[in-house]
């Protein structure tokens, strides 16, 4: 298993993990402009044939300045194929990019959503990564399902 940062040659490999995975999809040129804007990102996980069978797509909030807010990351969106999961793989990748958003963008904090009846993903983030609920976002979803808004702090204590 390899993990390593996801260039535009992985970005059809990532959108078919996601499409196979979750319910929440993106278009290639969603996945292309976090990529070249955010290149230090995003990684993969790929199996010894190099296919992708794990990914996160992470990004600065390009808006934070203006809305007076320290400088913070996003989780868009992360997925593992299941015959890959309970191998550490998702916490792996969370880890590389709250990484690189605390040393190269000097982020704060780190945000995402999860569907409030994902316990798998709500355990992996409050649990393992040390998250914490920091509000809920009514209907959140397109199927109207509500998400916990969740945050990890990056400052070292």
């Amino acid at each position: 298993m390899n993990i390593r940062l996801a260039t535009a040659g992985d970005l059809l490999g990532m959108q078919a993990c996601n499409l196979q995975n979750l319910p929440e999809n993106y278009t290639l040129r969603y996945y292309l402009y976090h990529a070249m804007t955010w290149p230090s990102l995003s990684y993969v996980a790929e199996d010894s044939k190099g296919r992708v069978v794990g990914y996160i797509l992470a990004k600065m909030e390009e808006d934070a300045a203006e809305k007076n807010e320290p400088p913070h990351g996003h989780v868009t969106s992360i997925s593992v194929l299941r015959s890959y999961r309970r191998l550490g793989l998702a916490k792996k990748l969370m880890l590389l990019s709250q990484e690189a958003m605390a040393t190269i963008y000097k982020a704060e904090y780190v945000s995402l959503h999860v569907r409030k009846s994902n316990r798998a993903a709500i355990g992996l983030y409050r649990d393992t990564l040390g998250f914490e609920v920091h509000g809920v976002e009514a209907k959140y979803y397109a199927d109207g399902e509500d998400a916990l808004a969740m945050r990890l702090s990056l400052k070292e204590t």
